[in-house]
């Protein structure tokens, strides 16, 4: 039986200084966070760190955490998230969320944190500038930075049989998941515009890097849980989206599939020939229909592939519930959306503006071009591009068409500004956020499988939470309410979170 998808994005923010001063990407990430964080912040802990941890069965030399990571501005937040600077960028991790809706509560209430922080460093620059956060994916010079996802595996399920799976599942999903993109980078062959933002950056199928030689399928193994049981899939082919309904599909879909996986409830092989060739030619296909070559012959659309997926899921829901891909009610849901987004690219592709983003983004540039009478190549259209994905509210191109109505929200504000502050209720972020909203003074640092306290009584105590699961409101909002210090937690505690 597939076990629960506790899940999570990870997304890397670009990041500018205008005005004045260095345009240091490294300084001006830190400046930010620091700006956010300064009165509250509570450290990271690297004790648990394996970054070159390979599924495959080895681990890489130099195997530390890179200094950028560990010297540098490293935050846990209130509502159990991770803010710090990552390769030049500001990074903002969800906590874990055990459904494709809470992903998207914590991803968006990510979005306001970064756009508090530009606020709070304005007031730090005054007159010296201002930083300015996208949340998109290249800066136009070839540098492309991630929105990772992740999700929680069964150990035992052969990664073997993951890897043939998501190849063609990650090459054709992003027909629904990509933001869209004008032109191409990396050297690639040059296009108006393509459904991806970061096809052009993928170079292998399988592999360990996230940086360079980026694979389909990163092999990451550092599962930040109890690694004899379970396994973290670290997800890099994904989009940073702006749109809820892409962020959704992209993380409720996903979950199904590889609960399918762990179950062995997928009925055809998908497999596809030269992947990160089919990625790429997937991406610069607006119609969604040119055809891929299949392993076990004749050949199939994306949209088709996917159609396969879906009717698997469908079966896979009635025969065994989705009560581990987010419960019952997300899961319907996630198929529902799912269908009627096929239904409608099958269709008409362009039906979708206000829903995807790669079809939201282009329309709009649609509009400038065809006004000002630009053409693709035309610098004012990267430009426009850019400021789709500006996280000031008052510039952002995407949220002036929220505010005009244009854009299909499946959140209200109000749950998005909960969630800045409060963790999800059903994982181990919900103690992890309440002990930091409680007893800020007295976390030395935390992770994500435990928190390290300062009781006063000499030595550090360190709490593990193991298990994603343990932890949640539930298990010990009880415990929590009868504590008046972390010493007194410590002590009732008796034995970890795992």
């Amino acid at each position: 039986m597939a076990v629960p998808k506790v899940c999570g994005i990870e997304t890397e923010y670009g990041v500018s200084r205008r005005g004045g001063g260095e345009d240091n990407p490294v300084v001006a990430s830190s400046l930010l966070i620091n700006s956010y964080v300064d009165d509250k912040k509570v450290g990271w802990d690297f004790e648990d760190e394996t970054p070159a941890r390979d599924a495959r069965g080895f681990t890489r030399d130099a195997s530390n955490p890179p200094d950028v990571e560990t010297h540098l501005v490293n935050a846990v937040l209130t509502n159990g998230a991770r803010y710090y600077v990552d390769h030049a960028h500001p990074e903002y991790s969800t906590p874990e969320c055990t459904d494709a809706m809470s992903v998207l509560r914590a991803d968006k209430a990510g979005e306001r944190i970064i756009a508090a922080s530009m606020e709070l460093a304005g007031v730090t620059l005054g007159s010296e500038g201002e930083i300015v956060a996208y949340k998109n994916n290249s800066d136009g010079k070839g540098n492309s930075y991630g929105c990772h996802e992740n999700y929680l595996m069964d150990r035992n399920c052969a990664f073997g049989d993951i890897v043939k799976t998501l190849l063609p599942w990650f090459v054709t999903r992003q027909i629904f998941t990509g933001a869209g993109k004008v032109g191409a980078e990396h050297d690639r062959d040059s296009v108006d515009f393509q459904i991806s933002a970061r096809s052009d950056f993928f170079e292998e199928e399988v592999g360990l890097e996230t940086t360079i030689r980026r694979p389909i399928v990163n092999t990451r193994d550092e599962p930040h849980a109890m690694s004899s049981q379970y396994r973290r899939l670290h997800v890099i082919v994904g989009d940073a989206n702006l749109c809820e309904l892409s962020t959704f599909l992209k993380v409720g879909t996903t979950a199904i599939v590889l609960a399918m996986i762990e179950d062995n409830a997928l009925e055809n092989d998908l497999s596809i020939y030269e992947p990160v060739r089919a990625l790429r030619s997937v991406s610069r296909d607006l119609t969604c229909t040119s055809p891929l070559e299949l392993r076990s012959g004749g050949s199939a659309t994306p949209i088709e592939i996917q159609w396969q997926f879906l009717a698997s899921a469908k079966k896979y829901a009635e025969r065994t519930g989705l009560e581990h891909c987010g419960g019952a009610d997300v899961g319907a849901e996630v198929l529902r959306r799912w269908e009627e987004v096929l239904t409608d690219l099958e269709g008409d592709p362009l039906s979708l503006d206000g829903r995807l983003d790669w079809v939201t983004k282009f329309c709009l540039l649609e509009q400038f071009k065809d006004r000002d009478g630009l053409s693709w190549s035309d610098p004012k259209l990267a430009l426009i591009d850019l400021q789709y994905h500006d996280v000031r509210p008052k510039r952002s191109l995407y949220e002036r068409l929220v505010q005009a109505g244009k854009v299909e929200r499946l959140l209200s504000e109000e749950e998005v500004e909960r969630a800045i502050s409060r963790p999800p209720d059903d994982t181990r972020a919900y103690f992890r956020g309440e002990c930091l909203r409680r007893w800020p003074k007295s976390i030395i640092a935390a992770n994500w499988d435990s928190i390290v306290f300062d009781v006063g009584s000499g030595s550090l105590q360190r709490v593990p939470m193991m298990d994603p699961l343990k932890g949640t409101r539930n298990h010990v909002e009880a415990l929590l309410n009868t504590c008046d210090t972390p010493l007194d937690l410590i002590e009732r505690l008796g034995s970890p979170l795992a």
